[in-house]
């Protein structure tokens, strides 16, 4: 059963031993995401799905990682800290089911790839009070907005089918260009988008976030939109609101750290 449901940015300077000198200048969304690992113990949650745009993305289908153990680590930013865990099989074999059914295009991944950051770093606060935790890894794609938003139907269905507690967690920075130092180079319209979206969840106008300007995401240089988007599809049948914990962007990145309740 579906017990909670979470936006995650995932900069690896969230890793204390990464941020070094710059952690304290994401104390805000530090604090939100400790907040969220805080209600993963409460909640009791069995396995965490996270859907994250830096797996591996295909152009025409979703992608589930299937290998019994997900690893990963920050080598590449010059870190040792490692993750080793539990997939959830089950649930990976019935959101595959589902998806066949619905005839949502959706690929099972078992070449050992490793976790990528977009799950590691939610983990790294997700998991720490219970290091016994299962996930599921998924990958979006480039298939439009709509497939995504029934995509999160089957997720959510999946979900519903097992016996545990789930935490479903959208993964994904919103815009890359939200000061001229910004990583995508400077855009105006990186602050409008991230506006933009952050009303429209708080409002649940769903059907304008599928609806959003092109042009405007792609000038804004998200990641986030597609999770986010399977996220609203998870949510589709329920009754909820969304709140906001955190949001800052210092390094020309947009984290936002939200929940939804219902």
């Amino acid at each position: 059963m579906l017990k909670l449901a979470l936006i995650c940015p995932h900069p690896p300077i969230l890793i204390p031993s990464i941020g070094k000198e710059y952690f304290s200048t994401i104390k805000s969304t530090t604090k939100a995401m400790n907040e969220l690992g805080n209600e993963i113990r409460k909640k009791e949650i069995d396995t965490i799905v996270v859907v994250s745009p830096h797996g591996p993305v295909q152009m025409d289908a979703m992608s589930i990682s299937s290998d019994e153990f997900l690893e990963g680590d920050f080598l590449q930013f010059r870190d040792s800290t490692s993750i080793k865990i539990q997939n959830n099989l089950d649930l990976v074999s019935n959101i595959k089911k589902i998806s066949k059914i619905r005839k949502i295009p959706t690929e099972i991944i078992d070449d050992n790839i490793p976790l990528d950051h977009g799950v590691m770093v939610p983990l790294y606060f997700l998991k720490k009070h219970n290091p016994k935790i299962k996930v599921v890894s998924i990958a979006f794609s480039y298939l439009d907005r709509e497939k995504h938003f029934e995509f999160g139907e089957a997720v959510f269905e999946a979900i519903e089918n097992i016996n545990e507690n789930i935490a479903l967690v959208a993964s994904g920075d919103l815009s890359h260009r939200l000061t001229v130092d910004a990583p995508s180079g400077y855009s105006l319209e990186g602050r409008k988008f991230d506006e933009l979206l952050i009303e429209l969840l708080e409002k649940n106008k769903v059907d304008e976030i599928l609806n959003l300007d092109s042009g405007l995401v792609e000038e804004a240089g998200e990641c986030g939109l597609r999770s986010i988007i399977i996220l609203l599809g998870a949510l589709s049948n329920l009754e909820y609101k969304f709140e906001k914990l955190s949001y800052e962007g210092p390094f020309g990145v947009g984290y936002l750290v939200g929940r939804f309740e219902f």
